[in-house]
């Protein structure tokens, strides 16, 4: 799938690398482009923040404010298309369990700091330099199959037929208009849902009464909460942000901005701090994300002004409609949100290519995106397996064409992540 095209640069950046001779673009911009890549990371983001908060008794408007504030400081200070997103991970034991809010907060805390300590130790730049670049595509192709699989088999079919007429001329749409400079495709997509949730009887009663002025509160965890959400929601988080949040992410900036240097302690870093803040204000625990940088590039953000815009949304949903924000999200149906997801997906995954030409090393990021998509804790075993068949430089057990020329045991230069 070709990606989204650079205004600012007039060429496609289709593949991992640019020109060096084209200044880059400004840190933050504020054009139709921008505002269509606002979306790529949407598909993603809603469904979990609309589960968690009655799953752990949330308080609406004080997500959403905090989650949209978050979006606009890294904007600001990544000067990319950066997002930040809820840790999938702790979500759906939230979702699954019930956990409550209080050991919600207390696990952002718990992460929080286990990641900033990572970072000042520099344990965290030590694990980017040991995996290979094989295995950080194997981890974003997990990633991407599993974004499919939640599009296909939950979001589009969620309104039955209707939903299937939705997601097809979406898909048709997207398909139709991404790469286009003068209509971005995001927004004809979603325009289109936004018509379709009027149409279908969005609760305006609802949205007037909830409309006021509102701040998030003031919370204080207990050190009792922090020792339960670390031990029940943030180590089993910890290999999936480490693997995805950090060493993928900072794979992923290098292939769609070779122009920019982030360094893997800035990443560790704004994520550490920014999990130590949020609970003290009800806000739910965020991370960075490979899929939704992924998402914002192809659908056109190339500055922070993407994410800032996606920010200044949910600020504006929360804090002026935080008593009806649930009924406000609804413009947005599951199916459209499933397509959106889908090419979020295959932007993800496209990332593969470029090690296509070594079948050792495409051979290994396919076992590690298996053992992504397919065991519990997959992310770290996966990560595990594939280390481990890379540095061993075998031929994984005879399968035809996994040594190749070239390929051999250690990790070279241009593998680094």
């Amino acid at each position: 799938m070709a990606l989204a095209p650079d205004p600012a640069r007039g060429l496609d950046p289709g593949g991992p690398v640019a020109s060096a001779a084209v200044a880059p673009p400004p840190r933050l911009r504020f054009d139709r482009h921008e505002l269509s890549g606002a979306f790529g990371d949407i598909g993603t983001d809603l469904p979990l923040l609309l589960a968690m908060i009655p799953a752990a008794g949330l308080d609406a408007g004080s997500v959403f404010v905090l989650f949209g504030l978050a979006q606009v400081l890294t904007g600001v200070a990544y000067g990319l298309p950066m997002p930040m997103q809820p840790l999938k991970a702790m979500a759906v034991i939230v979702i699954a369990q019930q956990i409550s809010a209080d050991v919600l907060f207390g696990a952002g805390l718990a992460i929080g700091a286990v990641m900033l300590g990572l970072t000042v130790t520099g344990l965290l730049q030590w694990l980017v330099r040991v995996i290979p670049r094989c295995v950080v595509r194997g981890v974003q192709l997990g990633l991407a199959l599993s974004l499919g699989q939640l599009a296909l088999k939950q979001y589009v079919p969620a309104a039955g037929a209707s939903g299937f007429v939705l997601a097809a001329v979406c898909f048709v749409i997207l398909a139709s208009l991404l790469g286009n400079r003068r209509v971005p495709a995001a927004l004809p997509v979603i325009g289109l849902g936004v018509v379709v949730a009027l149409a279908s009887g969005i609760d305006t009663a609802a949205i007037t009464a909830g409309v006021g002025l509102h701040l998030p509160s003031p919370r204080v965890p207990e050190w009792t909460d922090v020792v339960t959400g670390f031990v029940v929601l943030a180590l089993p988080q910890l290999p999936l942000s480490i693997s995805n949040s950090v060493i993928a992410t900072h794979r992923t900036l290098a292939d769609l901005f070779p122009e920019r240097s982030v360094t893997v302690r800035k990443i560790g870093a704004t994520y550490g701090i920014v999990n130590l803040v949020l609970p003290f204000l009800g806000g739910v625990p965020l991370c960075h994300g490979c899929g939704g940088l992924a998402g914002h590039h192809a659908f056109g953000g190339r500055t922070g002004g993407s994410v800032a815009i996606y920010g200044g949304l949910f600020l504006l949903i929360g804090l002026f409609f935080g008593g009806a924000a649930s009924e406000v999200v609804r413009l947005f149906p599951l199916p459209l949100l499933g397509v959106v997801l889908l090419f979020e997906a295959v932007a993800l995954g496209s990332l593969v290519g470029d090690i296509a030409g070594s079948r050792r090393e495409l051979t290994i990021a396919l076992v590690v995106a298996l053992c992504a998509l397919g065991l519990p804790q997959g992310y770290v075993v996966g990560l595990i397996v594939g280390v481990a068949l890379y540095h061993a430089g075998v031929g994984l057990g005879g399968i035809p064409g996994t040594t190749a020329p070239g390929d051999g045991p250690g990790c070279r230069e241009k593998d680094r992540p």
